[in-house]
C-alpha cells in the first residue's frame, strides 16, 4: 500500500538535508547506490544528472528509494521510496512514501513499534 506524501511537509524536511543516496536496482535485483543532489521540483523529486547504469537500472526497475542520511550523529535519516522516470539524463521521482528514521541510543526509552527504531512517517 502506498502512503500519500505531503509534498509540503517533505519540501520543509528537506531543508534539513544536504545530499542523498539514490538506491536502484538492475535485472539481477542487485542494489546500486549512488550519492545524488536532489531537488523537489513540480510536486515530484528532480535528479538532474545520473551515470548509465542508474538510468538504466530505473528504466527497467523503476521503484527507487532515496536515504537522506542525517547531518550529525544520531539525527533523523529521511527516507523516500518512489517511482522514478527518465527525463534526459537525469530522474524525476514520484514520492510514494517518506519517513524520518533513526537508531536511538542505548539509553533511549523503547519505541512504540518495539524494534528499537524512533520512526516518524511524512503523510497527508
Amino acid at each position: 500500500m502506498s502512503v500519500k506524501v505531503d509534498l509540503d511537509r517533505l519540501a520543509e524536511t528537506l531543508g534539513d538535508f544536504s545530499f542523498a543516496y539514490l538506491v536502484t536496482v538492475g535485472d539481477d535485483y542487485r542494489a546500486h547506490t549512488v550519492a545524488v543532489d536532489p531537488v523537489l521540483s513540480g510536486g515530484g523529486v528532480r535528479i538532474a544528472s545520473v551515470g548509465t547504469r542508474t538510468g538504466r537500472n530505473a528504466a527497467a526497475h523503476p521503484d527507487v528509494t532515496l536515504v537522506w542520511p542525517p547531518r550529525k550523529p544520531g539525527g533523523y535519516t529521511l527516507i523516500v521510496d518512489g517511482r522514478a522516470e527518465v527525463d534526459g539524463n537525469g530522474l524525476r521521482v514520484q514520492p510514494s512514501s517518506a519517513v524520518l528514521h533513526r537508531k536511538p541510543g542505548p539509553n533511549s526509552p523503547p519505541s512504540a513499534s518495539g524494534c528499537g527504531d524512533d520512526c516518524v512517517p511524512l503523510d497527508g
